[in-house]
């Protein structure tokens, strides 16, 4: 496995695959890597749908706007993932929101979908995270029970071609030391 930094630094979102299958085991050792994912007080909020079956991502291409560059990645990808979460857990105690935004549940699936995307990305596979679609078209093709919501969809497989890095801002540029 490679160093940490260097897949930080080389992780790229991927909207190209082959065809190549991802197998269960790959698959496996990706989403171990969410079930290792911190999260509010362990609340673990995420349940992801590993979605192969062309007609269900067909229904999921039909919420992504064509405009939306990861439209053609929905079909291409041989696995979607999506990332889903419970609502009202993650943030919460004793059944009251305990934070100033509410449900934490954002805060932990980023963390989930960054995890995902690193151990995918250091296992040679390439992902990107989407979040511009209908979700509720999504929650419906998903089946989605009450109480869940889909957050993202990440598209995964062995990319074609990876784009070079965007520029960075410089950390001085973003660090402030005791106050703004």
């Amino acid at each position: 496995m490679e160093d940490l930094m260097t897949i930080i630094k080389q992780r790229r979102s991927i909207r190209n695959y082959s065809d190549k299958e991802v197998s269960d085991e790959i698959l496996q050792t990706i989403l171990e890597a969410v079930q290792w994912t911190p999260s509010w007080a362990n609340t673990q909020c995420w349940e992801i749908v590993a979605v192969k079956d062309p007609k269900i991502k067909e229904q999921i291409q039909k919420a992504v706007p064509a405009s939306n560059p990861v439209f053609k990645s929905i079909l291409n990808a041989p696995v979607v993932l999506a990332l889903c979460a419970k609502l009202g857990t993650s943030g919460y105690y004793k059944g009251m929101v305990t934070t100033k935004f509410g449900d934490w549940f954002m805060f932990d699936l980023g963390l989930a979908a960054q995890s995902l995307c690193l151990a995918a990305h250091s296992l040679g596979l390439g992902t990107v995270v989407a979040g511009l679609y209908e979700h509720d078209k999504v929650n419906a093709a998903l089946n989605l029970p009450e109480g869940m919501d889909n957050v993202a969809l990440i598209p995964l497989g062995y990319p074609t071609k990876a784009p070079k890095a965007p520029k960075r801002r410089e950390i001085s540029e973003f660090l402030h030391f005791d106050s703004f």
